[in-house]
């Protein structure tokens, strides 16, 4: 065995130009898989954090409402305690535009909400400063207002000075109560997920002049329960509109099911492309190796001669395919890790191949070595000695 890995090392080092351009089709696939797999799974990871700050066990709720045909925040409360099995938490939503201002500073893309005291829990809020919206401010329409993170640094020398300090929200003075705690170090940019702001959905009504909420967000107790969940509100919904045309209701967690779908289909997807290149650097090392033998014609007829078993030669030529394979899988690993982290910065997000992208390549690599290897060296081996002997 150590007699064909030296003869198999000594083939390669007198090939140098042959063996190198064997391996980059090798290098280009594997760096190809791991990039790709790397770029798949950075997004993956980019799209279920959204998920999360978004809540798995959320659904949301549309509604078109008219004048014979409404659902009023009264219903929704009635039916959200008649399934507290069901749900775990409740919020209106009402969407204030305009951005706000403080002094001569004004911030337009802030995401200005009117909510219930139950979206804290509902959004996985912890407060920096101060506290969040009370059922008091609710029920009393208080113009208070908590701001995010951003907000709060872009609108204040320390964040902590925001409370108490008073911010205007479409011409009223609002308040500032809270401060909720930095949710992304990452995005403490315009529109992130820090550039938010909270006022009551009673005093948020007034302000936009709407009459009554038209969005809802509920929370589901347990995920296990979201399609019972869906079935229920969605029944009550139909027994006031008499047409799903007026309303819509979305689970995060149907949705996310789909996203994995999605994913893994795109993954498997990009494999294959990537795993092409594979194939075809597979078939250009079968090539090289089958003329490797043809070369090496009158050699393998002289190791024949002197009593080398058909296994050695054959064990020679394998290893020989496997270096090839193997030491071009490890460059290409090396490759697309560095490739995956440079470009993941650039894309916005962590594309640090995972360590079963990494498996995988490699097994590949190794793989194609033994497959494409095996035969040309079964080819080495059947020569007739006397038949080798006499090539020139």
């Amino acid at each position: 065995m150590l007699e064909s890995f030296k003869l198999a090392f000594q083939s390669m080092l007198g090939n140098k130009m042959r063996t190198f351009l064997t391996m980059l089709g090798i290098v280009i696939g594997v760096a190809s898989v791991i990039t790709l797999l790397s770029i798949v799974n950075g997004s993956t990871k980019q799209l279920m954090g959204q998920f999360s700050d978004i809540g798995a066990n959320q659904i949301s709720v549309n509604l078109v409402q008219m004048d014979t045909r409404r659902v009023t925040e009264e219903d929704m409360y009635k039916f959200y305690d008649e399934n507290r099995a069901l749900f775990s938490e409740i919020t209106p939503n009402m969407m204030i535009d305009g951005g706000l201002k403080y002094g001569k500073e004004k911030l337009k893309s802030t995401n200005i909400s009117g909510v219930s005291e139950q979206y804290a829990l509902i959004k996985s809020y912890k407060m920096a400063y101060g506290r969040f919206i009370s059922y008091a401010d609710i029920a009393y329409r208080q113009k208070v207002a908590v701001i995010g993170y951003y907000v709060a640094s872009k609108l204040f020398k320390e964040p902590k000075q925001a409370v108490g300090e008073k911010i205007n929200i479409k011409g009223d003075m609002y308040e500032i109560v809270g401060v909720i705690a930095k949710r992304d170090e990452n995005a403490m940019s315009k529109g992130g997920s820090d550039d938010v702001a909270c006022v009551p959905y009673s005093t948020a009504i007034k302000a936009m002049k709407t009459g009554i909420p038209s969005m809802y967000t509920l929370t589901t107790s347990d995920t296990k329960n979201t399609q019972q969940a869906l079935t229920a509100l969605q029944d009550m919904l139909m027994e006031v509109y008499q047409n799903k045309d007026f309303f819509t209701v979305n689970a995060m967690a149907e949705l996310l099911k789909q996203l994995n779908s999605m994913v893994a289909t795109m993954s498997v997807m990009l494999g294959g492309i990537a795993g092409i290149s594979l194939l075809v650097a597979g078939v250009g090392v079968m090539n090289i190796m089958l003329v490797s033998v043809t070369e090496r014609t009158k050699e393998i007829g002289i190791r024949k001669a002197l009593g080398a078993r058909k296994s050695v030669i054959m064990q020679q030529f394998v290893i020989e395919a496997l270096l090839t394979t193997t030491i071009g899988g490890v460059i290409g690993i090396i490759l697309g890790t560095l490739v995956s982290i440079f470009i993941g910065p650039m894309m916005n997000m962590d594309a640090t191949p995972a360590l079963s992208s990494i498996i995988i390549s490699f097994s590949v690599s190794v793989s194609i070595g033994l497959i494409f290897g095996y035969m040309p060296a079964a080819r080495a081996a059947k020569l007739n000695p006397i038949d080798a002997l006499r090539n020139e």
